[in-house]
């Protein structure tokens, strides 16, 4: 009986095969963190070289419109569905003024934009576009796990260059003002119909756990990653009226 009963206690110990594959668990787990970060830095650096790029072009988006947006949400590389007439999908960033738009701007939320209408058919099998968030009810939509661009807020083709004084009233109007750029040319350009949404796996990857877009965006609860530093900073010198590329 005895020695049936040692038998079972060492039975009810661990298997040395369980310390191995811990082993191995952990050390697998920087090399997806890795991956995530890769992921989420080229993603805001490609954001930061669209805004630049604009910036120094003569018929891009105008200066004092972009000055007075409340939000700046860049998706570079948006690519054409396979499925579907019009549909494309891409992922990109926002950022926001913060302090009620008095403030400096904000850390990024990463975000993703699907679908599309016929108006979402431009040249080119891959795009980028500009979205400038005007006012408070747009700045809300932005908060919400998803919307769609026509259906839950307002969104119209932002004008260019020399014709920012005509887009005076489209821009009193409008919640959001887009922009896209294809084969190196940018254009004003309705997105009705697309959705755009948080990309929650991106965000968590970027900054390492859950944080609520109203901090990230609004409340200056949460530094900037500094992998996000150059897409703000470029944002901050566009707005200032200095060259981006300084």
């Amino acid at each position: 009986m005895t020695h049936r009963n040692s038998d079972n206690r060492r039975n009810l110990g661990p298997s040395p095969a369980v310390p191995r594959l811990l082993a191995i668990g952990l050390a697998l787990l920087p090399l997806s963190f890795s991956f995530a970060g890769e992921k989420e830095l080229e993603r805001l650096n490609e954001s930061r070289d669209v805004l630049v790029e604009m910036a120094g072009m003569k018929e891009g988006a105008p200066r004092d419109i972009l000055e007075k947006a409340k939000c700046v949400i860049v998706i570079p590389s948006v690519k054409k569905a396979a499925i579907g007439v019009g549909g494309r999908f891409g992922y990109g960033a926002a950022v926001c003024r913060t302090e009620n738009g008095a403030g400096p701007w904000s850390p990024p939320l990463m975000v993703s934009l699907k679908g599309g209408s016929v108006g979402f058919q431009i040249g080119g099998q891959s795009s980028d576009f500009v979205l400038l968030v005007m006012n408070q009810k747009g700045v809300d939509n932005l908060l919400k796990s998803k919307f769609t661009l026509g259906a839950d807020a307002s969104i119209a083709a932002g004008p260019l260059g020399r014709n920012a004084e005509a887009g005076t009233d489209l821009r009193m109007r409008a919640e959001i003002l887009s922009y896209s750029r294809s084969r190196g040319i940018f254009a004003g350009i309705s997105l009705e119909g697309a959705s755009l949404r948080q990309d929650e796996g991106a965000n968590r990857a970027l900054y390492g756990a859950f944080v609520h877009p109203r901090a990230i965006l609004l409340e200056s609860a949460q530094s900037i990653p500094s992998e996000a530093r150059g897409f703000v900073d470029a944002i901050e010198r566009l707005t200032s009226g200095k060259d981006p590329q300084e």
